[in-house]
């Protein structure tokens, strides 16, 4: 019998899989949505597009009276991540202590369940802050003693997005050339957030604990071709040039040195190269989802008439 949760609260509600769970989960009046973010520019966001949802602005990795919103139970959609940053701290803060700091709250308050955001990193074979963090993150879910369903997507695009497919899509538009690294034939398995929050609100609505799914994008797709599907959907006009990986690197590495928080660190750009491909699972059977095609997400992504023009800061 399938459960519907009257109470969703989520951490980090106010990035990319945030806003976009948040635009799905308000057509649904049975349901009371609390989110919880820190970034101050992107809670003004979403409170000004979603101001029936109580939106608290904390950051979660320092005690405070934001625990309380647990207190009225609910189920949890631990979403909150860092993404980029240039040195560690920022990863063990935001994935690691903050982590602990929601578990805690949510084991007080006696949650029943909770949703994970994990990532496809955990299983990569590339070595960054980011990828260790996220590590870590998911094993104190899985040691938290809640029941919980850890979902670990691949890397996603779709509304909100400004850092990955939407920050390059704007790069496209303001500088005439695009350059991709090398070959540019690094395969991607790029994931619509769209499809990732309809498994989500599946994952709450049919308690799924004890469970560990690989959410990856269904069509593999090298970097360079990516980016041209980018270019087309978005109607850019920039040329796409390929240069040197190490004219590539050094560019990036300059571009830190002006920039404490660029939208793509060397780090990042190691992690584009590493040849990782991950195993395709029948998610559309076993959530119930209907999955986009790669072109008609990008499409939704960069032409829709509401939600594609909203840009979150950095």
């Amino acid at each position: 019998m399938t459960k519907t949760p009257k109470r969703i609260i989520i951490t980090g509600a106010a990035g990319l899989v945030g806003q976009n769970l948040v635009t799905r989960l308000k057509k649904r009046p049975d349901l009371e949505i609390v989110g919880i973010d820190k970034h101050p520019a992107n809670v003004r966001i979403l409170r000004q597009l979603h101001p029936e949802i109580e939106v608290i602005e904390a950051d979660l990795a320092k005690p405070g009276g934001w625990e309380h919103a647990f207190d009225a139970g609910g189920t949890l959609i631990l979403n909150h991540a860092q993404i980029g940053a240039l040195t560690e701290q920022p990863f063990i803060d935001n994935n690691i202590t903050a982590t602990k700091n929601v578990l805690a709250a949510a084991q007080r308050a006696g949650l029943p369940y909770l949703v994970h955001i994990s990532s496809s990193v955990v299983e990569s074979m590339a070595h960054d802050f980011y990828t260790e963090s996220k590590k870590v993150q998911e094993k104190l879910v899985l040691d938290s003693g809640i029941p919980a369903c850890v979902l670990r997507p691949t890397l996603m695009y779709g509304w909100f997005d400004r850092k990955h497919l939407g920050w390059l899509a704007r790069f496209m538009h303001k500088s005439p050339i695009f350059p991709i690294p090398g070959s540019g034939k690094y395969i991607r398995q790029p994931l619509y957030a769209g499809d990732l929050c309809n498994i989500i609100i599946s994952a709450a609505d049919t308690p799924r604990p004890n469970t560990i799914y690989n959410i990856s994008g269904r069509e593999k797709v090298y970097y360079i071709d990516l980016i041209r599907a980018v270019k087309k959907a978005s109607r850019a006009k920039a040329m796409i040039v390929r240069i040197p990986y190490g004219v590539f690197y050094a560019l990036m590495a300059a571009y830190a040195l002006v920039d404490k928080n660029p939208p793509f660190t060397t780090q990042q750009l190691k992690a584009l190269v590493t040849p990782d491909e991950f195993d395709i699972i029948d998610w559309p059977g076993i959530f119930g989802v209907q999955p986009h095609t790669l072109v008609d997400a990008l499409e939704e992504t960069f032409q829709d008439p509401v939600y594609s023009h909203v840009k979150l800061e950095f």
